[in-house]
């Protein structure tokens, strides 16, 4: 039986989250049967997967996004970081009932919102998770090309996703928003997950922690397959500097798109990215906690519309 705290931390999850519950692993195995190699029994004496083998960890979401979201064909180079689809799909969630506030409570569904995902990566995750859910269109950018690659075969190859999803390469790593998005577009919300580590020696550094709190196991030089490749993981800064630099490009598309939002795991992060966000003027802005496992993290979320604008933009698009 999982233990007292291991049901707390499932429950932490959003209240629509598929993975609210202890994972079925006897369906997961019916549609990846390779995860049962390696189902083991862990230290609470349940069965469980080997979270620190990156192999097993990704048969494990592979099998998660067949059985609870319809979606067959996931696939992306090992090289790349592979998404725990639970934490993922909370953000979306949480990103619903916002959009959810200014809309009479009621979550705003199919192609008529479009999403933007800035830094897709070549797993595709946010999109997919938000189509399968509320049906929403996406627009989805990084500055790899072989992720693009990547995450165009994935939408390519699941019937679902095909019309809903528009990847594009920012050819500038320069900028976030300008290049990928034309006049013409209007974004409802953007999502983000930020590169956290400053350095490659930060980010072996994260990854030997990460290994040890999993397996016990020490490592001198870990594989950085079970984190992600650098450019997903390391930005000149870190995860600080990025958001910095969001926020000031934001102001450009202050009339193009409603929310801005991303995650920030660092909480010390908070006092200087809400100092910002209110030099750059925007007119309201939220904090949205959320808790995954025994990590807590939080979306931070503004906006430069007033109130009469978010009300005109709802009106004339969502109605």
């Amino acid at each position: 039986m999982p233990s007292e705290k291991q049901k707390q931390e499932k429950t932490r999850l959003h209240a629509r989250n598929k993975n609210r519950e202890r994972y079925d692993l006897e369906a997961l195995i019916k549609v990846k049967p390779e995860l049962k190699a390696h189902i083991k029994l862990n230290k609470f004496g349940v069965e469980s997967i080997d979270f620190s083998n990156p192999l097993a960890v990704k048969l494990l979401n592979q099998a998660l996004l067949q059985h609870y979201y319809g979606i067959k064909n996931w696939n992306f180079p090992d090289e790349n970081l592979c998404p725990p689809i639970p934490g993922r799909a909370d953000y979306i969630h949480h990103i619903a009932d916002l959009l959810a506030e200014n809309n009479k409570d009621k979550i705003p569904t199919g192609n008529k919102i479009t999403s933007f995902d800035l830094g897709v990566g070549s797993s595709c995750i946010y999109p997919i998770i938000g189509v399968v859910e509320y049906g929403w269109k996406f627009i989805a950018s990084d500055v790899d090309s072989t992720s693009i690659a990547s995450a165009k075969n994935i939408v390519n190859s699941n019937p679902s996703l095909k019309k809903n999803i528009d990847c594009r390469l920012q050819k500038d790593p320069r900028n976030l928003f300008k290049g990928i998005l034309n006049e013409e577009d209007k974004i409802d919300v953007v999502v983000c997950n930020p590169p956290f580590h400053a350095s490659l020696e930060e980010a072996q550094k994260g990854t030997r922690r990460k290994v040890k709190n999993l397996s016990g196991k020490k490592i001198k030089t870990p594989q950085l397959n079970f984190s992600g490749m650098t450019n997903e993981l390391i930005y000149e800064g870190g995860e600080v500097k990025f958001i910095q630099n969001m926020i000031w490009e934001s102001r450009n598309f202050a009339k193009n798109i409603y929310w801005f939002s991303t995650l920030v795991s660092k909480k010390a992060h908070l006092k200087g990215i809400h100092t910002l966000l209110k030099k750059v003027e925007a007119k309201e802005i939220k904090e949205i906690p959320m808790g995954t496992g025994n990590k807590s993290s939080r979306i931070v979320a503004w906006t430069f519309l007033t109130a009469a604008e978010q009300k005109k933009w709802v009106e004339m698009r969502w109605s």
